[in-house]
Formats: C-alpha cells, structure tokens, sequence
C-alpha cells in the first residue's frame, strides 16, 4: 500500500511538471475574451504623438468554421490588450521602448518582442495552418501586406469576460 501511494505521488509530480509557466509577456490564465467583428471599413489608424501604433492581424486563411473558430488573446508586457477571431485585427498604442508580446489560443503560446519608436507603425500577423502538423506563428509582417489584410479584414472588437 506505501508503495503504491508513493508510486501515485511521483506520478502526480510528473505530470506537474510536464505544463510549462505562463512566460511573463502574457496576462492571467484565467482572462477570456468575447469578440465582435466590425464588418464596416475602417482607416488605418496613424502613431499618437510621442507613442507607437501596434497591428495584431489574425490571418487564418479561408475558415469555415461555426461557433468561436480560432479565438486568441493577444498581450503586452504582461497584460491581456485584447483579441482576434477568425480572420480579424486591431491595433493599440504603445509607448517607446521595448516590449514583449503574447498570443495565446487557450492551447498554443508564442512570443515575440521588438523596440517601438514613437510615431512608427508595426504590424504582427499570427498565423495556423496544418501541413502534416499545426504551425502557430506570430511574427512582424511588411507594412504593405498588413495594409492589404486590414483592408481585406474585419476589425476585432474585444473585451473581457467578467
């Protein structure tokens, strides 16, 4: 009986450890988003005086899905800014410096970071697509192909879930 109760404990300890921390550029597990997307055309918004504009665009092909279909939560410096769903973006402002940013499905994590300067605009595209496994990417794309998505995209209108 020891045995066995000692044998579930390293087993439990295992599987503990198998889950890795939640890396410092996201928010709370525990944050959900509900999403709106904003079918009417919206102009791309320029840098605020002394701060940088950023673009989270969520590109995931043609989807035919029904229901929430490809939710993610995208965050800055530790706080949940908002999310995309389906093929979707928004953008915030951020102040000069450094930053570092998560995009989160509820399954998959992936991080970038970059140095914004005050009046430039950044893009980052988050991408899945399945070749013979899931790929989830989220990387700075060229300004010219996120202009070209945002034209083509809904806006993402997020907020928590209380």
């Amino acid at each position: 009986m020891r045995i066995a109760l000692i044998m579930m404990f390293l087993t439990a300890s295992a599987f503990a450890q198998d889950e890795p921390p939640v890396p410092a550029a996201c928010g709370r597990q525990d944050t959900s988003f509900k999403v709106k997307l904003d079918e009417s055309k919206h102009a791309i918004a320029q840098a605020e005086p002394g701060k940088a504009r950023v673009y989270f665009i969520q590109d995931v092909g043609r989807v035919s899905c029904l229901g929430g279909c490809f939710k993610t939560k995208m965050g800055v410096n530790g706080t949940w800014v908002g999310a995309n769903q389906r093929n979707s973006y928004f953008s915030i402002s951020v102040e000069p410096g450094e930053h570092h940013m998560c995009a989160n499905t509820g399954s998959v994590i992936a991080l970038a970071h970059f140095t914004a300067e005050a009046g430039k605009v950044y893009h980052f595209r988050v991408r899945a697509f399945n070749t013979d496994q899931w790929i989830f990417d989220f990387a700075p794309i060229d300004s010219d192909q996120a202009e070209y998505l945002i034209a083509s995209y809904p806006l993402s209108v997020s907020r928590p879930n209380p």
